[in-house]
């Protein structure tokens, strides 16, 4: 029963929370037409309008309500997202729900809240983190707003949100985050290269490339401690050592990105990733995004346009599990290759290869 009140109460705060971005929701052309507008924000409206027809257009995303409305929040980002793994795996705790179905996070419109929740897990001996969500998809079943929360992202970044949520319309299956993030990303990264290509110049391109590259070299840099972790977890020692093994890979974490970061000239977009004291549940959700990836942009490119590669992920949406990981694999195997190849230190003068 006091599971069940709690969960109650959870779905409560999530009504009211999506109930409140309806409310201070307004059509676009209100908030143009209204004098008392900030220019800046007409401007970032009327940008971001020209994205939405964009997506229809060239993308082939969806041509609804989603993203024809703007909310100003009082707040910076529009939830909050609890992860949680055991102290001594990489597996993140899953939650399953009525229209997402089963995932590996748990959101809160609430701050507070969402740290509450995090301190019972962390009690329990969870791993756990927090982290601040500027924007997230209602798969289609209600008409996402704009929010104030990303509305001044870079031209290029903006795009790439959009797109991003849009793409969770097209195709989502319950309980498979893992799928659903590496097909939204892969349409993403298309999107925003071909709106580059169309109405970029030379500054936002060079800005874009620099936010990529950067992006890959950290994700490369999580990647590889995670598998570190993994490695250690899945050794037969008592779980001292285990412990011990976890602190030095976190501690390597944190002095290699260092090192990145001054290798970027200061850059600090990823300090906030750090704010709190690093855990399994940092690492656990990289995957999510990154595994199938390389799949997903091979069949893109294999199928050349984007109603011809949706159609192509919905087969893969209709198989299960397993052949959906056996086929992205397949796909995305020889991207891998080069990559790892690529990674290859050259051999020495005279050495043989």
């Amino acid at each position: 029963m006091l599971a069940g009140c709690a969960q109650f109460k959870y779905y409560i705060q999530a009504a009211q929370g999506q109930y409140s971005l309806w409310s201070d929701a307004r059509p676009i052309e209100d908030w143009l037409g209204d004098p008392s507008t900030d220019p800046q924000l007409k401007a970032r409206l009327e940008k971001a309008l020209l994205i939405r027809r964009f997506a229809v257009r060239h993308l082939g995303l969806p041509d609804n309500a989603s993203y024809k409305n703007y909310a100003a929040l009082s707040r910076p980002f529009v939830l909050w997202n609890v992860v949680a793994t055991p102290e001594l795996s990489l597996r993140p705790i899953q939650w399953c729900f009525p229209i997402a179905g089963c995932v590996s996070y748990r959101g809160y419109y609430s701050k507070e809240d969402a740290f509450a929740y995090a301190a019972e897990l962390r009690a329990e001996g969870d791993d756990v983190q927090v982290g601040g969500v500027p924007a997230y998809s209602t798969l289609g079943w209600f008409s996402d707003p704009l929010l104030s929360t990303f509305i001044n992202y870079s031209d290029a970044e903006l795009a790439r949100m959009i797109f991003h949520e849009l793409a969770h319309q097209v195709v989502y299956v319950q309980g498979d985050s893992q799928f659903n993030e590496g097909f939204a990303t892969a349409v993403e990264e298309a999107g925003v290269q071909l709106w580059l290509d169309l109405y970029g110049n030379d500054a936002m391109r060079e800005g874009y490339a620099r936010y990529h590259a950067r992006r890959e070299q950290f994700l490369a840099l999580l990647v590889k401690h995670r598998a570190a972790l993994a490695a250690n977890y899945a050794r037969h020692v008592s779980a001292h050592h285990k412990r011990e093994e976890k602190a030095r890979i976190f501690a390597a974490l944190k002095a290699d990105y260092l090192k990145l970061k001054e290798s970027w000239g200061g850059y600090a977009g990823y300090d906030r990733w750090f704010a709190e004291p690093l855990n399994n549940a940092h690492l656990s959700a990289v995957a999510t995004y990154e595994q199938d990836l390389p799949g997903f942009r091979a069949l893109l490119a294999q199928e050349k346009t984007f109603p011809h590669f949706y159609a192509a992920v919905r087969s893969l949406a209709d198989m299960t599990v397993a052949q959906r990981q056996q086929r992205l694999q397949w796909l995305g195997r020889p991207a891998m290759l080069n990559a790892e190849n690529n990674a290859m230190p050259a051999p020495a003068a005279g050495a043989v290869q």
